[in-house]
């Protein structure tokens, strides 16, 4: 689910709507979204997210009101023929199913935890069960905590068994658990231009960001109302205030060269997914051949994205964001394709 889903079920709930949320809980074949993608549908008809476009949120679309009226889920099957296909320029042509629930204030509590623990990247699964007589949705925590309706003791210790699942898992087709997707942790050492940018559209594709500058003048909420957290430090003292554990992506785009150097040094002594300086070639060069002197080899440092970013032949702080968030999304999921 991603943070542009969630926040959205919230306002609608905070404000005495409803709606609808559409996940793909099943894919079979080629299909534009993967399992686990959501969608909301709200009440007026606005849609937030996308589980692919085209016929099949059309269709999902038109059945919400039938599940609002019922006020219970239902599971419904499409399949991407070769008509569909053809008709709207698609690649693909595989089948999917689409758990498709009504959006109650009585599940506002289980949302409300959902976003908690999105933005900390807690792990938690939700668990949804309905019949013909009811419509029950629990959210469950890594350590056992438990939001929403209740659940048979026998069934948390599967449950929590459940929590590293990747994907959803559909249990007798009337009881599914669906894993809460993490958002990927991206450091950004820099709060000038460029980073306003990047803070903005890495937020909108679920990064949580963190800006890190030694200028209490340019580190400050005003400048950036989407971060996640904001770190107004000397860089050295920001390493020990950030945890590495391999899964995180750095971007460098401080004010001098230096800086730059040197947090590219430290985070080289770190676990990291990804990393990238900004910089012309020359800048890159320079620094690389500094690091080599300290004894930093020619593998870790292949690992450097630098100069940063796609080429796309850039120029404006908004069009260099563009081109790193770019890059940092094909990175993420090229990791993710490999780990699947």
């Amino acid at each position: 689910m991603s943070f542009e889903v969630l926040n959205a079920i919230l306002d609608y709930l905070k404000k005495k709507r409803g709606g609808c949320l559409a996940t793909i809980i099943k894919r079979i074949g080629s299909s534009p979204r993967e399992e686990g993608t959501t969608m909301f549908i709200g009440e007026d008809g606005k849609i937030f997210g996308t589980i692919g476009g085209g016929t099949l949120e059309k269709e999902v679309k038109e059945r919400t009101s039938i599940v609002l009226t019922e006020k219970r889920p239902e599971i419904f099957p499409f399949r991407m023929d070769a008509k569909s296909v053809e008709d709207e320029g698609m690649l693909c042509g595989g089948n999917v199913e689409v758990l498709i629930e009504p959006v109650l204030s009585h599940h506002l509590a289980v949302y409300e935890r959902a976003k908690e623990a999105f933005s900390q990247r807690k792990e938690g699964i939700f668990y949804i069960r309905f019949d013909s007589f009811q419509y029950l949705k629990t959210f469950v925590e890594k350590e056992g905590s438990i939001y929403g309706d209740d659940i048979e003791e026998n069934e948390k210790s599967f449950l929590t068994d459940k929590l590293g699942t990747k994907k959803p898992i559909v249990i007798e087709r009337s009881k599914i658990v669906i894993p809460l997707r993490m958002r990927s942790v991206l450091y950004i050492f820099g709060a000038g231009h460029i980073s306003r940018y990047l803070v903005s559209l890495a937020n909108l594709v679920d990064f949580v960001v963190t800006v890190i500058d030694d200028s209490n003048q340019f580190a400050k909420p005003e400048n950036f109302p989407e971060a996640n957290r904001i770190l107004a430090m000397p860089f050295e003292d920001s390493f020990r205030a950030l945890e590495f554990t391999g899964e995180e992506f750095v971007v460098i785009v401080t004010r001098g060269h230096k800086s730059d150097a040197f947090c590219l040094e430290e985070v080289l002594k770190r676990p990291f997914r990804y990393v990238g300086m900004i910089g012309s070639k020359r800048k890159v060069n320079s620094v690389f051949e500094y690091l080599k002197g300290k004894g930093y080899g020619e593998d870790l440092l292949r690992r450097v994205h630098a100069p940063i970013g796609l080429e796309i032949n850039s120029e404006t702080p908004q069009e260099v964001a563009i081109s790193i968030v770019a890059q940092l999304i094909k990175e993420r999921g090229e990791y993710l394709k490999n780990v699947r």
